[in-house]
């Protein structure tokens, strides 16, 4: 048995059992990883980590924008973000360029940040002052 499959079993769960509001959050968290290691492959002169990584956070954000809910209020504004974001994610991925992947990464952050205080806000409210289940 390897040491990876009771982690794959745990990450796998983790998903599985994930409300709507973290899965999001877990796609902003893996985007903002991938953006991270696609940086270390530009830095690194590796095209194919680059590229790799750039087409994964482009599909996070495509999924992003697929799970948009609609009638939300901010949702025209985030798609025009989310739209943005991805191309300019093809834009740092064909050319190689660490200055719009920087740009980017501070958006998604800050996405990532404003969504773990929409979650607590939530979870305070359904809870308690804890903010726990």
């Amino acid at each position: 048995m390897s040491m990876n499959q009771p982690y794959q079993a745990y990450q796998n769960q983790s998903v599985a059992t994930a409300s709507p509001g973290d899965l999001t959050l877990m796609l902003y968290e893996g985007c903002l990883k991938f953006i991270r290691l696609a940086k270390s492959g530009i830095a690194d002169r590796n095209l194919e980590m680059k590229n790799t990584n750039l087409v994964k956070a482009q599909n996070i954000i495509r999924e992003l924008m697929v799970t948009l809910d609609k009638n939300a209020e901010v949702a025209d504004g985030m798609m025009q973000m989310y739209d943005y974001i991805h191309r300019r994610l093809i834009e740092a991925n064909v050319n190689s360029d660490l200055r719009i992947l920087k740009e980017i990464e501070e958006y998604v952050t800050e996405f990532r940040d404003t969504w773990k205080e929409v979650i607590q806000i939530n979870r305070k409210q359904r809870y308690g002052e804890g903010g726990h289940a």
